[in-house]
Formats: structure tokens, sequence, C-alpha cells
């Protein structure tokens, strides 16, 4: 919200401008002031808004023509002032001065403000104030209000400026159609989406302790209980279908809004608003949807324990015939306070669990949004906010993993969701395997994969469970993923695939071994299409041999199509899990050639009883491959019994 505010006082010569602000400042009327009184600033403390408001005088004679242009332009709120005592002066403001606002490219509130009612004689109220203002409030809708006041007396001067002030902080015209007296469809829109996340049950009405929840989280203060019944007397009053069952209906809670604007009382419904993320164009602000949240690099994001107890109370919620799956309607109902499903464009489900009518289940439901926090976790958090995640700070439902380097070094990963790169030619296998990960059924017709595909599922390592992503790029993508340190980077693992029916499946990753640094991600190869013959690769070495010298398991033989897998995602898991166990060429090595650094080692030793110092350089800038198998042990060697 806005933390200051200028007023800027416009209006003919003579219709009491600075005797207004004197009167204000003074507490008392001054007969005799200057032309135009200075700038006022009054700190936050003083005013009933708490922020800093400054008062700007001007003059309306062609010696004044720029200084008060460039005043109006400046200005967040206009009050057109007016004399009781000169027609003209009110007969001015539709002819001349709003249209020169409009002529100057302003779009800012105005306040209109009679004064000099003293004048009126006898009678200070003007009963038919309310119909000369409209017309004027028809035509221009920056119009917010009419005040009346007077210096002298003085009378409703520091109400002058409290509308002033309101008009700017609280404004009227993203909220209210002052011509048709209805909220506007953008407002409707945005309490509609507050009344059904507050309706937590969602059973379409506000119940009393939904009421107070709802009451305590945008003013701080229950509602009593005298308070809660007036509310719902006047809305079964006045509103058709407001109540229902003793709770407030969605129409009821619309009624009560259009009735605060009505009365004046814009700031309640601003702060229902505000509270919940709005700003004045009536959408979520970015800081809301995404509150700061440092990831340092080599971490990844994952679910809290509070964030997956969220999402599994909200799939109960929703998941209205309590089949233990939602399903299109039931998502439709659960992304209707969003800007809509997260995944339509990632052929949702089918990149995770679900039960054989395409219903995502709960595991489905939690997999998709673990893969989608690894992943962009800025998507989760806008979608807690969202679905209303019910508690500050929101960042509190995501947690920080420990850098994936640390935990190699150490030998111990701590984290619960691992990303798997899936590689290999074209025909090979991969998406069936992806397929069979996320329990779909086996497509006998091959389509090439033209774009970046994800499946989620979890995975049960000594009855803890573990969620493991698996990626494959397509053949566009997949360059552009494997150059780039930073994708790589954090690949948990990397599973090389191999169509074993295939001569010339093999050669294939095995060029892109060496084409691409890659030998510091823990990898695995998978030969595809088991149920097959088995040919002879047109490689220099066979599958098995190649693994044994890169100090790997051999390929772990699968058939999707006969539903053979071998239990190959454990193992994936496994080696997410212990990394080391498949670096190729050994943890240590790999390591030195990711970072591609020279190696310096000093060996120290006694020869001859005498003190002497023998200086060995190894100097090896490794290559793709690693080592040498014959230089392997030396280098061990070396780095072991270095002093």
């Amino acid at each position: 919200m806005r933390r200051d505010v200028r007023i800027l006082l416009v209006g003919d010569e003579g219709v009491g401008k600075s005797t207004i602000i004197t009167s204000l400042i003074k507490e008392s009327f001054v007969p005799h002031v200057q032309h135009i009184v200075p700038e006022v600033t009054i700190p936050p403390e003083v005013t009933p808004e708490n922020v800093t408001t400054y008062i700007v005088d001007s003059g309306a004679g062609p010696q004044d023509r720029l200084h008060l242009e460039s005043e109006i332009r400046k200005a967040h709120v206009i009050c057109v002032v007016y004399a009781i005592d000169n027609p003209n002066s009110f007969d001015r403001i539709p002819t001349y001065w709003l249209p020169h606002f409009r002529q100057l490219g302003v779009n800012v509130p105005v306040i209109l403000v009679g004064n000099k009612i003293d004048l009126r004689g006898g009678e200070v109220t003007n009963e038919a104030l309310e119909e000369e203002i409209i017309p004027i409030m028809t035509e221009f809708k920056e119009v917010e209000t009419c005040v009346e006041c007077s210096a002298k007396l003085p009378l409703n001067v520091s109400e002058v400026f409290y509308f002033a002030q309101k008009a700017v902080l609280h404004p009227t015209a993203p909220l209210y159609d002052s011509r048709e007296h209805v909220l506007k469809p953008a407002c409707v829109e945005a309490l509609r989406r507050i009344f059904k996340l507050c309706d937590t049950n969602k059973d379409g009405i506000l119940d009393a302790a939904e009421l107070n929840e709802f009451q305590r989280k945008c003013f701080d203060a229950p509602l009593q209980a005298q308070e809660l019944e007036g509310i719902k007397a006047m809305v079964q009053e006045h509103a058709e279908g407001g109540i229902r069952e003793d709770g407030l209906t969605e129409a009821g809670f619309l009624y009560l809004h259009t009735i605060f604007i009505q009365r004046g009382r814009l700031e309640t419904t601003w702060t229902v608003l505000r509270k919940f993320g709005y700003a004045e164009d009536l959408r979520l602000t970015e800081s809301f949807l995404l509150p700061k949240f440092e990831v340092p690099s080599d971490c990844s994001v994952e679910l809290s324990p509070l964030g997956y107890q969220f999402f599994t109370d909200i799939f109960e919620i929703f998941d209205k015939d309590q089949d233990g799956a939602l399903n299109s309607h039931e998502l439709g109902q659960l992304f209707s306070t969003s800007p809509g499903n997260p995944w339509a464009a990632q052929n949702f489900p089918d990149t995770t669990l679900s039960d054989d009518s395409g219903s995502v289940t709960l595991q489905g439901w939690l997999a998709q949004w673990s893969m989608t926090t690894l992943l962009d976790h800025r998507t989760t958090l806008a979608y807690l906010a969202y679905l209303g995640y019910p508690a500050e700070p929101r960042t509190e439902a995501l947690q920080v993993t420990r850098p994936r380097k640390q935990d190699r070094r150490k030998g111990k990963v701590t984290r619960n969701v691992f990303l798997c790169y899936v590689c290999g030619a074209a025909g090979s296998g991969k998406t069936s395997l992806l397929h069979a990960f996320a329990n779909k059924s086996f497509q006998s017709t091959y389509e090439p994969t033209s774009k970046m595909v994800s499946v989620v599922n979890a995975v049960d390592i000594d009855g803890s469970e573990k969620y493991l992503v698996l990626q494959e790029f397509g053949s566009r993508y997949e360059p552009e993923t494997l150059r780039n340190s930073k994708k790589t980077d954090i690949a948990d693992v990397i599973i090389y695939v191999y169509d074993s029916s295939d001569t010339n499946s093999f050669s294939y990753i095995s060029n892109l071994r060496q084409q691409y640094s890659l030998d510091h991600i823990p990898t695995l190869f998978v030969a595809t299409k088991s149920d097959l013959d088995l040919a002879m690769q047109r490689h220099e070495v066979q599958p098995d041999v190649y693994c044994r010298r890169l100090g790997l398991q051999v390929p772990v033989a699968v058939s999707v199509k006969t539903g053979q897998t071998a239990d190959v995602f454990h193992s994936i898991c496994g080696i997410a899990l212990n990394p080391h166990s498949a670096i190729p060429g050994g943890a240590d090595q790999a390591m030195t050639a990711a970072a591609k650094v020279r190696m310096y080692v000093t060996v120290t030793a006694l020869l001859g009883g005498c003190a002497a110092g023998l200086i060995m350089l190894v100097r090896t800038l490794l290559r793709p491959h690693g080592l040498p198998s014959w230089a392997t042990p030396w280098a061990t060697w070396l780095v072991g019994n270095r002093r």
C-alpha cells in the first residue's frame, strides 16, 4: 500500500482553497491568508491512515498556470473546491476543471469540495446535493465523492482531507460501478476467490468458525456473537439466498461488501483484498505470490513436512466422492482459485500415478508436487498462495537441501527427491521406460520425442519413500541440455539407454559420452527390449566390457513390453543415495575430471638416514574419459601417500 499521499486543492479564485488549508492546520478560521499557502507536510502518526500526507495549494490566475499544471501531474488526488455562494464556480467543474485534467492526461481520484456552507443561511446541509452531483459523477468516473464544508465555522474541514486520503488509499473505481451501483467484475472475481479460500470445508457457506477465522486473518480480532447475528440478520433481510443453513453464502458475502462500499467503508473491502495479496489493479502482487526465498547454488528445493501435509489435506477436501483419486471435475474445482492446472501443457496426469480412469491418486498428486518443487520451486510457491496455504511465512512449506557436492563428499545423501536424465538414441525405448515408471500401459506404436518429457513416482528405499524424477529431452533439446554445465550439475543420476536388439544403438551413447563432459554424474546403463534377440553392438567393445572398464555395473536388461523391469527404478534411487558407487572411473577421478584442474602431489621421503626432499610432480590434465587405466593405480598411490 502507498506510504504517502499528495493532495492538491484547485478551483476558481476566491473559493477558499487557502483558507481550508489554514483552518485545518490552525484548527480555527484565519480571515486573511496569503494567495497560495506553502506546501504542508503532515506526519503519518497524525493521520488515521498512518501515511505521510502532503497538502498543496494552487492559484487559478494566468500567472499560476505553469505551476498549476505541474502540480496537477504530481498529485495523487485532486480536491476541486467551489463556493456555495458562487454557482459559477460549481458550473465550471464539469465544463473546465475536469476536462482540463483529462487534457493533461491525468487520471487520479477527484473530490468535489463545496466551501462556505455557513453562507447558506440557517441550513448547512444541502438536501439536493446528490441530485446535483450525480450527473457529474456519471460523466466523470474519476469523481469519488463530494464533501461540503465551512472553513469559517470550521465544519467538515478534516473530513475533506480524510476522504481525499481514502480516495488514494482505498479507491472506489477499481471496485464499484457508481453508475450501475454494482461491484465491478474484477472485484467480484477477487471476492469470490477469497470466499472459496475461506470456505475451508468447501460446503459453499461460511459457518461461524470460518467467519471468525476470516475476521481474525483480516482484522486481527474475532467476531462477537452479537455482531455475527446482526450481520446474518441484515443479509437474511436484504440479500436473497445470502444465508443458508445458518451460514453466509457467496451471494451474502458479495452483498456485504457492496454495502460496505455504498456506505463509504471502502477501507473494509480493501483491507480484505490486500490481506489476500491483491494490488490496486485487483491482481495478486508478485511479492505475495513469490516471497523472498534464497536457494544457494548446487542445492535443490523440496516440500517440507508442512508442505506435504497441506497438499494432502487439500487433496482429501476436494476428493468429494472419496475414491482416493481426483477426477477432472474435482481438479477443476481445486484449481478454481488459481490460473488453472499448472501442468496442463505437460500431459498431466500421464506424468504421474493415476487410476484406471485417469484420475490422479494421492501418491501421484504428492509425487507431481515433489517434481514441480524440484524443477521449478517458484511455481509451487505461487500455487501455495493461489490454493490458500493457511500460515505465514508460506516459505515454511519448502525446504532447501544440502549442496549435492557436499553430499557426495560426505558419502551420505540427505535429500528425498532426485533428478535423473535419460539419454539414448531415437527408438531405444526411453519414453516407454518413463511410461513404465508412471505405471502407464505399454504403447507399441513409436513416435519420436519432440519435447522434454518428465515423469515422477515414489520409490520405497528401506521403508523410506523417495521421489524419483525421470527426464528425457528429445533429439532437439538433448545437446542443449548436456552441453550446459548448470543443467548437468543438477542431475543426480544419468541413465544411458540403448536398444539391445539394435546393433547401432550403443554407439550413440558411447559417442554422447565422448562429446560431453558427463563423468561427474553417477551413471547407469540400461539395455532395453530384452524380450527380443540380443544383437552384437557395432562398437569397439561390447556394453558389459565397456561398463566394467569404467568401474560400473553391467547394463541392466529390461523389457517394458513384457513388464520385466528388473527393479531398475530401485537401482536408480540406490545410486542417487550412494553416488560414489556409480561414478565412471571412480569418484575421486571423476570429481577431478569434472573440474578439469591440474593436480599437484608432493611426496617427501628420507634417503640414506638423511633428510632429503624428493618432490614429485604429477601433472595431469584429465580428458573427459578420465585417466587411462594404467595410470589409475599410480595416481591413487600418490594421492593416498601424500603427507
